[in-house]
């Protein structure tokens, strides 16, 4: 069976490596990013695919940086056929993308060559994009630029936020890779150069996407949201103070209050002025707090917000 070296990291790859094994290929090593501390009390954690590479079996190499590494070496060594990589998180070397005689193959969670770049999946919902999809493409030394070898659509529902279409998108792209890889080892598989006239970017989340400003519509600030749900959540700012909005829906109302301005507080709600219509907030974060739900909030240390209080 064909020797493979597997390349992935967060949750959205796990189905993919547990497929690669469940269908026989000969895995010689795992690679992905070093452990991480993760939460306040910053305790060590494995990434999820060495997780599943540890329950596998299999040997694990996580370097920290590959190029000019010892572990680059290491991998080389191991005189790959193919290499397979899904959400690895790091632009693979030049000297590694020439190493395989099968090449470099990548699972992409979106329909290149729109969304090149590490937060395709956020981007898209971002975006308001109806649909995103999954590409398996061959690597080259330009970030997401190999020729297309397969693809499948999915359509992004009104309720699905970046968390939701991880999942599905990762099942859809472990089963299209299945589909693909006989192609791909027999030397069948097609190849379409992708078009530059059409490339979007979809770079990794930065602080200031996360900060919502109020003057633009509810809509747009809806797909900011689930954009960002349920990492790294939106937020903004009360009394100096950071609020995360985890989820709210858009309003129709429109008012004479300015945007940012509390215009509505229900039981469940809290309702903000936008620059388009209102934006209903149903679940927030307060600084120092857990999420919790508006009823609970404004039961409790929200009671003192009133109508005309506004974000900044």
């Amino acid at each position: 069976m064909t020797k493979i070296i597997f390349m992935g990291t967060p949750k959205f790859s796990v189905p993919v490596l547990t497929m690669l094994h469940e269908e026989g290929y000969d895995i010689l090593a795992v690679v992905t990013q070093p452990d991480r501390p993760v939460g306040r009390k910053r305790v060590l954690t494995p990434p999820p695919v060495k997780e599943e590479a540890v329950r596998l079996g299999l040997p694990i190499i996580q370097p920290e940086k590959l190029k000019g590494s010892a572990e680059l070496q290491e991998i080389i060594a191991l005189q790959p056929e193919l290499i397979v990589t899904a959400a690895f998180g790091q632009l693979l070397p030049n000297e590694l993308l020439e190493a395989p005689k099968l090449g470099c193959i990548n699972v992409h969670a979106s329909l290149l060559p729109k969304y090149r770049g590490g937060a395709p999946i956020h981007q898209s919902v971002i975006d308001g994009a109806d649909e995103t999809g999954v590409t398996i493409m061959y690597m080259a030394e330009k970030l997401d630029a190999g020729d297309i070898i397969s693809q499948v659509a999915l359509p992004i529902e009104e309720k699905d936020d970046t968390g939701s279409m991880f999942d599905k998108l990762s099942v859809a792209g472990t089963d299209l890779l299945k589909e693909t890889l006989p192609s791909i080892v027999n030397g069948t598989n097609e190849r379409k150069v992708q078009d530059e006239t059409q490339v979007t970017f979809a770079r990794n989340i930065s602080r200031e996407q996360e900060r919502i400003d109020w003057t633009n519509s509810a809509r747009s600030i809806y797909n900011q949201v689930r954009g960002l749900h349920p990492w790294p959540v939106a937020y903004t700012k009360f009394a100096d103070d950071q609020v995360k909005i985890w989820w709210g829906q858009p309003e129709d109302q429109m008012s004479e209050a300015a945007p940012g301005e509390i215009v509505g507080l229900e039981k469940d709600r809290i309702i903000v002025q936008t620059g388009d219509g209102a934006f209903a907030i149903t679940d927030l974060q307060p600084a120092g707090k857990k999420r919790m739900t508006a009823t609970v909030f404004l039961n409790g240390i929200g009671s003192k917000w009133q109508l005309g209080d506004k974000f900044e």
